[in-house]
């Protein structure tokens, strides 16, 4: 009784910060150079047109652990917009999920010449999300409410977001799911609304040709549920001859947990889990490795999560700008 009072704990307490959201789940793939995965209004925002293909495996040995693929290409059209697409699968046991966001992207300038970085970004995404309920595996008797088959639901839904970025500072505000729907496979246990909103800032200071360091944030916030959770990172680059080096840690803890039956008592714990990120700039190329390990009593399993993120720069038309701003130059 008390495994499966464990098993429970783990599953309410990763669900809310994994797969239960609509669309792609929020990990710390962004921090892979590639905040245009949550933020629409960095659509365009940088020098050069971003193409990111990312592939994340949970639990390895595990059947049907979750997993992730993401690929997307974002870029300026003309002097003030942006667009992009975004194609994700994503994957938990019997339930799955593929879609696809288009997104525009308007930006405002402010600076006083082409080198000079004080930008004022809005974004927008409109994204068609299937989502699949896999019944042929439930091995359940006669129910009314399984079917036994493969059931499938699809529905649109909207993104909006700003950026600002200004010399080596910025702040990012978007709201997820912006439009209450449903998914009818789900019409009984979920709400209408999974709207999600998402702050993030940051500072990148230190001497370009040693080593900077930028501090950032991400907070979320589920508005149906008001569950929130909080980022803390750290980013190091060293910049060389062929582009540069750079490491990274985020510390993910939820300010919301659950309690679970320890021994004779009752315990509580709140989803908390560090991420270590390697990765290499080599020219116009990136490649990042991402390794997320969950801390505290109750774990599913001992392994972590692991992520790949392969990247390529295009068409960067524009002189760079006169500031330590890596998601921009």
């Amino acid at each position: 009784m008390e495994f499966r009072i464990k098993v429970l704990f783990i599953f309410i307490i990763t669900s809310f910060y994994s797969y239960s959201q609509e669309g792609i789940p929020v990990y710390s793939d962004y921090l892979s150079d590639n905040y245009y995965l949550i933020h629409p209004s960095m659509a365009g925002a940088a020098n050069c047109t971003k193409i990111r293909l990312t592939a994340r495996k949970q639990w390895f040995g595990q059947e049907d652990a979750p997993s992730l693929q993401t690929l997307s290409m974002n870029g300026r059209i003309g002097e003030r917009s942006g667009a992009g697409i975004i194609l994700f699968n994503d994957k938990n046991g019997y339930h799955s999920q593929k879609g696809v966001k288009l997104t525009y992207a308007h930006h405002i300038m402010f600076s006083r010449d082409e080198i000079d970085l004080n930008q004022l970004s809005f974004g927008i995404n409109a994204g068609l999300i299937q989502n699949q309920l896999d019944e042929t595996k439930f091995g359940t008797t006669f129910d009314p409410i399984v079917s036994g088959q493969i059931q499938k639901d699809s529905y649109f839904n909207v993104d909006v977001g700003a950026s600002y970025n200004y010399l080596d500072f910025y702040a990012h505000a978007t709201v997820q799911g912006l439009l209450e729907t449903r998914r009818d496979i789900y019409t009984d246990y979920e709400s209408d609304n999974l709207r999600k909103f998402l702050l993030s800032a940051g500072y990148v200071f230190g001497k370009r040709e040693n080593i900077t360091w930028e501090p950032s944030i991400l907070f979320q916030l589920f508005d149906k549920t008001k569950q929130k959770s909080i980022d803390l990172n750290m980013k190091a680059y060293k910049n060389m001859d062929f582009g540069s080096l750079w490491a990274a840690l985020s510390y993910r803890r939820s300010f919301d947990g659950a309690e679970y039956r320890s021994g004779s008592g009752v315990s509580s714990q709140k989803l908390q889990y560090f991420t270590p990120i390697i990765g290499i700039n080599f020219k116009n190329f990136m490649f990042a490795y991402t390794y997320s390990q969950v801390v505290g009593d109750v774990k599913f399993d001992t392994g972590g999560y692991h992520q790949v993120t392969l990247g390529i720069n295009l068409f960067c038309k524009r002189e760079r700008y006169d500031c330590n701003c890596p998601a921009i130059n």
